[in-house]
């Protein structure tokens, strides 16, 4: 549908009809344009409902500085920031939040993967558009700009399952219970660890957090004295391989590990007493991605159903999975530690779509 103008919907909000019936008929669009396609300067609005992570910080650091290339060009105006740490309900105020600012589209990171539904409707019912990162969301209503989940997780767990062998014992540290994300990581994981023949002793939750991680992987040294492996997801695998190294076991054990200087830094350190991991690229990045595909919509450009270029459209054509940019080996170690190695130990590796890569997949 088209997008009311922002006084058209300043008015509906408010219930006042006289004013509403005046605001379509003059076509006034309040500090925006009249509504329609390519209505530039754009508003965009971030709802980001959880903050305990480096890498969501980083999200939001990438976002804003894509954001301001945009705006000295004149193609955006404001970026309307709703970031804290919150459940389903305060991520659906937060939308509500962004919807009464007039933002022209918002890029959600989700806290669920379905139970925003009726809150992203009010948001399209309002012609505002709505991008979901990190993890897709099952309504129609979005569309989502992520990796494939599920192939980021297979990736390390392939890996990990080949160094253990059949019969192989290892333990999971899992990102934060219940999140989309880490289930759709662990489902495609757990797949794989079943088909190899690889027995997961137990299942524990280091919420995506190093110290969480550190002594969630010492409680579990504690019980499973000999295990082979340990496959983890990002945000926690420094902590995990700080808790391996202070048992002393660093030779026994594989870790899954992530493509973060943290891990990266101590990961070189051990590389000469024969060490190996593997690092698995989860990109903040995306809502770059997001804001340059929010913009060719914006501009009245039609999502393709399929692209000849790095990725597809698929699904119920609502969503795109964008590339794993690339994944950290003994074999790429050297390459990408030579980039890195001078940032903070929360800095993950990155990358996002350019925006003639984002211009690709539309007709």
């Amino acid at each position: 549908m088209p997008r009311p103008s922002r006084g058209w919907r300043a008015a509906a909000a408010a219930g006042a009809v006289a004013v509403l019936l005046a605001a379509c008929s003059s076509g006034d669009g309040g500090s925006g344009g009249s509504g329609g396609p390519g209505d530039r300067p754009y508003t965009i609005g971030l709802s980001n409902g959880f903050v305990g992570s480096e890498w969501r910080t980083q999200m939001v650091e990438g976002l804003e500085a894509a954001f301001a290339e945009y705006q000295k060009e004149g193609v955006v105006d404001e970026l309307v920031v709703e970031s804290a740490d919150t459940d389903v309900n305060g991520q659906i105020q937060q939308i509500r939040n962004l919807i009464n600012r007039d933002v022209d589209a918002i890029i959600v990171n989700p806290n669920s993967e379905t139970a925003l539904d009726a809150v992203f409707r009010e948001a399209t019912q309002q012609g505002v558009k709505v991008f979901a990162i990190d993890q897709a969301v099952t309504s129609k209503d979005v569309t989502n700009v992520v990796i494939d989940q599920a192939e980021w997780a297979r990736t390390s767990a392939e890996w990990l399952a080949e160094k253990v062998g059949r019969g192989g014992d290892i333990v999971v540290v899992n990102g934060i219970a219940g999140h989309p994300a880490n289930d759709m990581r662990w489902n495609a994981a757990k797949e794989v660890f079943t088909k190899a023949g690889v027995n997961v002793l137990t299942v524990a939750d280091g919420n995506w957090d190093q110290a969480t991680g550190q002594q969630v992987m010492t409680n579990l040294l504690a019980t499973y004295p000999d295990i082979d492996g340990v496959w983890t997801q990002d945000g926690m695998a420094e902590g995990v391989f700080r808790a391996v190294q202070a048992a002393g076991r660093l030779d026994r054990i594989t870790i899954s590990g992530e493509a973060r200087v943290g891990f990266m830094r101590l990961w070189n350190e051990a590389r000469a007493d024969g060490f190996e991991s593997i690092g698995v690229v989860n990109p903040p990045g995306g809502a770059v991605s997001a804001l340059h595909m929010a913009v060719n919509v914006l501009d009245g450009r039609k999502l393709a159903t399929a692209t000849a270029a790095t990725a597809t459209a698929g699904g119920n054509g609502n969503t795109v999975h964008i590339p794993i940019p690339f994944t950290v080996d003994e074999t790429t170690f050297d390459q990408h530690w030579g980039k890195v190695s001078g940032e903070s130990a929360a800095y993950s590796l990155d990358g996002s779509l350019t925006r003639a890569k984002a211009a690709e997949f539309f007709e």
